[in-house]
């Protein structure tokens, strides 16, 4: 018998990412600030969250200025969408084998 939960990625494991994965999957891009209230999450919960994300190459950091104010937008990489597809199919077809 397969172990049922190989083909997961560990990466999603946390319900954080997985989290910020389902915001972005979604929309083409999305702040700092949004990403934030939307999960009701701390500044550095999230940041450090964010990074795993961006150092796995499933999210891209978009550095700017609105103004004289900075703005720090994310999306996903393909290679992010084409890995959580993957997770979520995954856990699909284990949830079906129950």
């Amino acid at each position: 018998m397969k172990n049922p939960i190989a083909d997961l990625n560990k990466i999603f494991d946390s319900r954080i990412r997985l989290g910020v994965m389902s915001v972005l999957v979604v929309n083409d891009e999305i702040s700092f600030n949004d990403l934030k209230q939307m999960l009701e999450l701390t500044d550095g919960n999230l940041a450090s969250h964010l990074n795993t994300l961006e150092q796995a190459e499933f999210i891209k950091v978009h550095k700017g200025f609105i103004g004289r104010k900075t703005s720090t937008t994310y999306s996903i990489t393909p290679l992010g969408k084409q890995s959580f597809k993957a997770h979520l199919d995954a856990l699909e077809k284990m949830i079906r084998k129950i």
